[in-house]
């Protein structure tokens, strides 16, 4: 059937499972993606997690050949599936068995649907060339047991990564060796961002979640039992299995929902009213091509056995039988010794040793046989749930029950490929399938009802006959109902499609009469899952990745989406990392698809994530994912992220970040200052201005200072960061916090104002600076005046009193040496001082001059903008006019003291003319109790005047 499919679809794509289900000979095998690494990182990593449970690791010993087989990828004849081992020590495998398993495909299914089923999402595939919708690099080695590919870990799971700790010795191994899935998943998002890449997305989160299975498997097997810790790390490891399988799904369903959609959109496939002539298999093949739903239906059925199949791979033990070279050899050995007049059979011990002697004779088998029978049994039900049933035919065939394994064989549908072509040459084709299914089909009914049989097998026939009944007591997890609900619902779609197509010169074999009792859709499967009485079931069903699952399998992405923020919102639910990681990139992944969600429920999820990288602080990760919020939600989230980045080169990369994510950079960094620089003001608020000049610069004012860097990186900000310069100057200022104002104006580079000139010229042309922007460079250069004040004012006063030379004294009853020594130090004296007397003179004068070009500020005064802004800001006009208030007069103090301590009594009458004027209306600004203080301290420079015998204004008299 898969060549009639690739002639009548895609024929240049070709899928490993339609190969497997629709021939009956041959296989195919996809090429395995290497996952190595070099022989020193994984000695190194083995040697770590042996170190802690002491298994040594030296020549000879199973560890060491264990590693030296997944150093040279050889297939290790140790692998296989079970349920139970026997309790006795048997030989291992051999390595033709081994190989022989290798040789068989992966995947069974009941029906040739499945094979066609397949094959054909395979062929429609648009987005994943070269690959099965269900085939992952994962998937693609199951068939083969290969040991080194099952346990070598990709790049981020090389155990000396994670900071080069011992895993096994970690307080939480699980969560230490997972650390690298959250890089992981960032590149591959980072790098697959387009629609058309979705599913090549999905497939490497896939790949991912597998690894680190691997690796925590490992973990696991390598612990020391009854360890606390690996209890977590077995969650982890449970937890990512899980995502693992979600992910797969998603790949699955959706591709095949968007290959619908296309093709209705193109008018699609008409499925053909007319069937007279064809074979089962071809009637099945056009059943899926034309029903979108039942092929969705096989898919999930195809993904329950691939996953299943991973579990055998992951958590397989060796196996052995007691009887292999003959069917029930103790049996046989018991009646040949009777035979030879030995020890006579036991009383219920059958006679014949044909397939139906235990049922017929309603006899018992030898207890080593049925030990073995058992054990089949499973193992042979185990392979039909992974969707290997090659595996379990080979597994009976090996304990010699070849005709068991015949009756395995009898699901396949009929085709006959000569009918209408005739092979090269006349030659005939092999003719597939099972002709009789029909009569097949009700046996293997009759057999799942027969309570004398035991119930793995009567589950075994139960799933090839679709007998839910019969299968349902065989299942134990949550999964395994679900498949055998999907399975038996499909069985019935394809068997009534059958007969209302099929037309053979013979009457088909009625279906059983209970066959069709229970009309199941997908909605009423899960209602039963729902109400199942398995409390194990039960309780995996309220599992949050089976809930996902669920709801894609119902394609009801809505109710999805409120479950999911419905998590988030509830407290008890306590989601852990790995948890909201998954929540984010699922989102992200339906965003991608184009699929319809509701905002408001979908947007919590991505900040939930967002947040925990913030406080994880994974610098390299915050950026690309703040770019999935809306716009208002990523400069809010962003800005608080940088909030906590204090050093230069972290600021840099995170700016760098931000830009290439495409996120609004001069509003986050806005953002970010405006954040630190207010995040206080309300404790400040209730500060008092201090007595002193000069206040202490706190802990927190640095935090202030060093958060205007955030606008200094980009020279297109300098108008940004001298107006966030001058706001937190202005605080600074009324707190007489100077050195802090001064630290502030130092981070803004002197070139800005011409900067800020030039950028807005590259804008606008020969336009005037914005109102904002003159006002803000004005501001700026009024700070500079009044810091220059002050530092002129704190030079002249060290100089005044730390600095003036101190005269030298002579003794009384000096001698003549000591009289000549007075007289070279009174000379010294006297030069330093007269160089004293200069420098002072020359920092007084610069006071009086910085401290006029504060009080005489040109056009309209200092702190007084000069153009009418559009956005006022209350905010900033009532600072200024308290710095106006509180600085001048301060400035006038300052100068009247330095020009009285200078003797220029007459300048000092000057400044009070300047306080005076009407131009500038100085006045104004001082209360009457700074006015009082400055006509007392005039009032003494006029004294000194008048001592001079000049009057009261420093003229002669």
């Amino acid at each position: 059937m898969s060549e009639l499919i690739r002639q009548t679809r895609r024929p240049t794509q070709r899928s490993r499972y339609s190969e497997h289900m629709l021939n009956t000979s041959g296989s195919f095998q996809e090429d395995v993606p290497n996952r190595t690494f070099t022989s020193d990182r994984i000695n190194k990593s083995l040697g770590l997690l042996e170190q802690a449970t002491g298994v040594s690791r030296g020549i000879g010993s199973p560890a060491s050949s264990s590693m030296r087989g997944r150093l040279d990828h050889t297939p290790q004849p140790s692998m296989d599936y079970s349920l139970t081992t026997p309790t006795k020590p048997l030989s291992s495998f051999a390595v033709e068995d081994v190989k022989s398993f290798a040789a068989s495909p992966h995947h069974q299914m009941l029906f040739t649907p499945s094979e066609k089923l397949t094959s054909a999402l395979h062929d429609t595939s648009r987005n994943l060339p070269n690959k099965s919708i269900l085939t992952t690099p994962s998937l693609a080695s199951r068939s083969v047991v290969e040991p080194s590919m099952m346990l070598t870990p990709g790049r981020n799971l090389d155990v000396t990564s994670i900071n080069n700790v011992n895993l096994l010795v970690e307080a939480d191994p699980g969560i230490t060796a997972t650390e690298g899935l959250y890089e992981e998943f960032h590149l591959s998002f980072k790098s697959h961002q387009s629609s058309t890449e979705v599913f090549t997305l999905v497939q490497k989160y896939e790949e991912l979640c597998q690894e680190q299975v691997e690796l925590l498997s490992k973990l696991v097997r390598r612990a020391i039992p009854g360890q606390h810790k690996f209890k977590k790390t077995e969650e982890v490891l449970n937890q990512l299995e899980r995502e693992k399988c979600t992910w797969r799904l998603l790949a699955s369903l959706y591709q095949d929902r968007q290959a619908a959609a296309e093709e209705m959109e193109d008018e699609g496939l008409e499925l053909p009213n007319e069937s007279e002539g064809r074979s089962e298999k071809e009637i099945i093949s056009a059943f899926y091509d034309g029903n979108a739903v039942v092929r969705q239906e096989q898919i999930v059925v195809d993904w329950l056995e691939s996953c299943a199949a991973d579990e055998v791979m992951l958590h397989s033990e060796k196996v052995e039988y007691y009887s292999q070279s003959v069917c029930w050899e103790n049996s046989l050995h018991n009646m040949q010794q009777k035979t030879d007049g030995g020890v006579p059979l036991p009383r219920n011990h059958m006679t014949s040793l044909d397939p139906d002697a235990p049922i017929r004779q309603n006899k018992n088998l030898a207890d080593l046989d049925k030990e073995d029978e058992v054990r089949l049994l499973k193992d042979a039900f185990r392979c039909i749930r992974a969707g290997q049933m090659e595996e379990a035919q080979r597994l009976c065939k090996k304990c010699s029950q070849s005709w068991r394994a015949a009756t395995l064989e009898g699901w396949r549908l009929y085709h006959d490929p000569n009918v209408k072509s005739e092979g090269v040459e006349g030659d005939q084709e092999p003719i597939e399938g099972n002709h009789f299914r029909d009569v097949w089909k009700m046996v293997c009914w009759r057999m799942a009802e027969d309570e004398r049989f035991h119930m793995i097998e009567r589950a075994i026939y139960a799933a090839l006959s679709g007998n839910l009944r019969e299968l349902l007591p065989a299942c134990n997890t949550w999964l395994d109902y679900l498949w055998a609900y999907f399975k038996v619902m499909v069985d019935q779609k394809v068997e009534q499609e059958l007969r209302d197509r099929l037309t053979l010169p013979r009457s088909l074999e009625p279906l059983p009469p209970n066959f069709d009792q229970k009309q199941l859709n997908v909605v009423s499967i899960f209602q039963e899952l729902q109400a199942t009485p398995h409390k194990n079931v039960d309780s995996q069903a309220k599992n949050k990745h089976h809930i996902v699952q669920k709801y894609l399998i119902l394609n009801d992405l809505d109710t999805l989406t409120e479950e999911m923020a419905e998590w988030l919102a509830n407290p008890a639910e306590r989601l852990d990392s790995h948890q909201k990681r998954f929540l984010a990139h699922f989102i992200l992944i339906i965003r991608t698809l184009g699929l319809q969600t509701r905002e408001e429920m979908t947007v919590p999820i991505i900040e939930a994530f967002v947040k925990d990288l913030i406080e994880a602080n994974r610098t390299e990760l915050v950026a690309i994912y703040v770019a999935q919020l809306p716009p208002s939600l990523q400069v809010a989230y962003y800005a608080k992220f940088l909030e906590g980045v204090e050093e230069k080169e972290d600021q840099q990369r995170c700016l760098q970040l931000a830009e290439e994510a495409g996120l609004d950079v001069a509003a986050i960094t806005k953002t970010v200052v405006e954040n630190i620089r207010t995040g206080s003001d309300e404790a400040m608020r209730d500060l008092l201005p201090s007595d002193t000049l000069e206040a202490v610069t706190t802990e927190d004012d640095q935090k202030k200072i060093e958060a205007i860097n955030w606008l200094v990186f980009d020279p297109s900000q300098r108008a940004e960061a001298l107006k966030q310069s001058n706001a937190l100057i202005r605080t600074f200022l009324e707190y007489k916090k100077h050195d802090a104002a001064r630290e502030v104006f130092s981070k803004i580079p002197p070139d800005s104002v011409d900067l800020i000139h030039r950028n807005w010229q590259s804008l606008a042309g020969s336009q005037p600076l914005p109102a904002e922007d003159s006002n803000a460079i004005r501001e700026h250069l009024c700070i500079q005046a009044y810091l220059d004040v002050l530092s002129a004012f704190n030079d002249w006063f060290d100089c005044y009193h730390n600095k003036k030379p101190v005269q030298p004294v002579c003794p009384e009853a000096a001698s003549f040496h000591d009289k000549v020594r007075f007289e070279h130090e009174h000379r010294e004296y006297e030069m330093e001082l007269h160089k004293w007397e200069q420098t002072l003179s020359l920092l007084t004068k610069t006071v009086r001059d910085t401290a006029y070009n504060v009080l005489l500020f040109v056009d309209g005064g200092w702190m007084v903008d000069q153009q009418a802004s559009m956005d006022l800001d209350d905010l900033r006009q009532e600072q200024m006019v308290r710095l106006r208030e509180r600085c001048i007069p301060l400035l006038c103090t300052l100068l009247h003291t330095v020009l009285h301590a200078t003797g220029l009594y007459r300048e000092c009458l000057i400044l009070a003319d300047e306080v005076a004027s009407e131009e500038f209306q100085l006045y104004k600004v001082f209360s009457k109790e700074e006015m009082k203080q400055l006509l007392s301290k005039l009032k003494k420079s006029s004294s000194c005047l008048l001592d001079q015998d000049l009057d009261a204004l420093g003229y002669e008299i």
